[in-house]
């Protein structure tokens, strides 16, 4: 006894025994596997009988979508030929469908157009939806959940809805022919979400009947779209046309099967799997036909750019005798330009650093004036007393030994009267301040030529500690008695550097701390701190002043030339920019964090070795 419908969630088969029902049998779609007894996609159960022996069996039916029971009584061996020819006509549904899919995918793969991947993917639906109504689905495949299982067929129907709009609409082109009808697929696919939630957590019975309703409307949206597609021109709207008048024929016949309107056999029961194997190829074939219409028009295409490349090739060579005269007359206003711009940055840097030798001129003529002065005064008492001293010596050396007596007595009458001894002691004190002063200048000029490093226009090692040094000597004049620095240097830090251009960056930053402090308003101490430390590759000044401070917009653009806070006449804007450039030469950086009223700190990092100028050399 088989039962060739697969979409019966229950079945139970019972055979009267002594007038008791007998339960032989239990399957169906709804059913677990283990719990079945009859392991098989196929609904047919071996009836135990005798020729000529009557038996009494009773079958029971259950599911929440409509059901057919088509009962057919025959031998084991007509059975196993109806079956075999089922599952030849099932296995080449399953091949058509497989091979379309596949050809479509390496295309898609091969062109990159998704219109071929939406097909790939309405092919597979549409084929585990059929193959799900015959009892040959996925799932049974894995033997997967029944609860599931039970509503297969709905669920891949649906999906085969939502990917077969998708691709139509890609297919045909419809957004451009007919965006208003085109844009009415969108909710098939907000139906098929809702009734998909319906089916799964509400009630199969409504999803089932809304499932119907959606499949029948999505047929008549579908043909109306490639009708309409068709009128406007559409190519590939014809090859729709066909396939899909196809498949609906076959969904014709099957429907009325199941109405009794036509015989149950195999036409009218795999009516629907051929009329959807003969819609793939259909299909393909409207595809196969899209591409040689897309080869066309990229020939055209192609056509048509290179007819444009050879008119632009053509008005370029025109426009080119043209740009270059255009080009050389802007190029000589551009090195024009440009030798004016340098002559300009010269002058500024020039004007900068003679600003700075102003300052530091004045300083230095202020601090070299004092020793000196102490010099210039102490010639005249120093002449005066080596005079006297030198006259009472020429009295002693002029004695004779028959006066001698009388001329000793007069000359110590003289030393008294001129005061020898007190002029003898003075002139100790005289000679001490005046090695004093020529020390005392010594040690400034000293100081000004190591920070001006003339000498040392080259790359070579140098102590950042005696630059340092060196800056504030020269410094010093300008800020004494009204700035602290405060030094806390590390241990003698040589870097390979230009030692003339380091301490120009030592003095800007260093003076630009200093005035930021005298800027500041009110009492209590002016502080800078100056502080060196050795990195692992390289090292580290830091520079900390507690003055006025910045705000974050001039922080971001101290750097920018001719960019200043300070009064008209009191900077150029240049400082900063001339010391981030020096910075940038010997490739290291500079960074300052800086809060208003409270004070900034630059933070210059040197590398231990310059790797451009070694590069260089090498």
């Amino acid at each position: 006894l088989s039962l060739p419908y697969a979409e019966i969630d229950r079945i139970e088969l019972y055979r009267t025994i002594e007038g008791v029902p007998v339960l032989v049998a239990l399957t169906g779609r709804e059913v677990a596997w283990n719990e079945r007894t009859i392991s098989d996609h196929e609904y047919f159960f071996a009836l135990d009988l005798q020729p000529g022996q009557v038996g009494e069996y009773l079958l029971r039916t259950h599911g929440f979508k409509a059901i057919h029971v088509p009962l057919i009584l025959s031998t084991e061996q007509d059975f196993a030929k109806v079956r075999a020819t089922r599952n030849l006509i099932i296995g080449a549904f399953a091949g058509i469908m497989l091979v379309m899919a596949l050809y479509n995918f390496f295309v898609y793969l091969s062109i990159k157009d998704r219109t071929y991947l939406y097909y790939v993917l309405y092919i597979l639906a549409i084929c585990c939806a059929q193959l799900t109504l015959m009892g040959f689905g996925p799932l049974e495949m894995v033997q997967g959940s029944a609860w599931i299982g039970a509503r297969a067929s709905i669920m891949f129907a649906l999906i085969s809805v939502l990917f077969g709009i998708t691709f139509a609409r890609r297919f045909m082109g419809t957004r451009q022919l007919s965006p208003k009808v085109d844009k009415v697929g969108h909710i098939f696919l907000v139906l098929v979400f809702i009734d998909m939630l319906v089916l799964f957590l509400v009630d199969p019975w409504i999803g089932y009947e809304l499932a119907q309703g959606i499949t029948g409307l999505s047929a008549v949206y579908l043909m109306t779209l490639s009708v309409i597609a068709l009128r406007k021109g559409s190519r590939q709207a014809r090859f729709f046309l066909i396939a899909w008048t196809a498949f609906l024929l076959g969904v014709v016949v099957f429907i009325l099967k199941d109405a009794s309107v036509l015989p149950f056999n195999d036409l009218t029961q795999f009516a629907m799997p051929m009329g959807a194997a003969i819609e793939s190829v259909l299909l393909s074939f409207g595809l196969a036909d899209r591409i040689t219409i897309l080869r066309r028009e990229k020939e055209r295409s192609q056509a048509e750019s290179l007819a444009i490349s050879l008119e632009n090739e053509r008005i370029i060579r025109e426009q080119n005798v043209i740009l270059e005269r255009k080009v050389n007359e802007r190029t000589h206003e551009l090195r024009e330009s440009n030798e004016h711009l340098k002559n300009t940055q010269a002058k500024l840097v020039s004007a900068e650093k003679m600003a700075s030798l102003g300052q530091l001129t004045a300083g230095i003529a202020h601090e070299i004036n004092n020793p000196i002065n102490f010099i210039t005064s102490n010639i005249a008492p120093l002449r005066r007393n080596i005079s006297e001293i030198v006259d009472v010596m020429k009295g002693y050396r002029s004695l004779d030994l028959e006066h001698a007596t009388t001329g000793l007595t007069e000359l110590r009458e003289r030393e008294e009267r001129m005061g020898i001894q007190e002029s003898m002691d003075e002139l100790a004190d005289i000679i001490d301040s005046i090695a004093e002063g020529s020390n005392r200048t010594a040690e400034i000029v000293r100081g000004l030529r190591n920070f001006s490093r003339l000498d040392e226009s080259d790359l070579k090692e140098s102590d950042i500690n005696d630059g340092i040094q060196s800056t504030l000597t020269v410094l010093g004049p300008q800020f004494r008695d009204r700035v602290s620095f405060d030094l806390q240097l590390g241990d003698a830090p040589i870097v390979e550097c230009y030692p003339g251009k380091l301490n120009q960056v030592l003095m800007n930053v260093i003076t630009n701390a200093a005035q930021a402090t005298l800027a500041r308003k009110g009492d209590g101490p002016r502080n800078v701190e100056i502080s060196t430390s050795k990195l692992p590759d390289g090292v580290l000044i830091r520079i900390k002043d507690n003055g006025i401070g910045m705000s974050e917009d001039t922080r971001s653009r101290i750097y920018d030339p001719f960019f200043t806070t300070k009064t008209v006449g009191e900077g150029t804007g240049l400082g900063l920019a001339i010391v981030y450039g020096i910075i940038e030469e010997h490739c290291g950086r500079i960074d300052v964090e800086s809060t208003e009223g409270v004070g900034s700190e630059f933070r210059i990092h040197l590398p231990y070795h310059q790797p451009r100028e070694n590069e260089k050399r090498a």
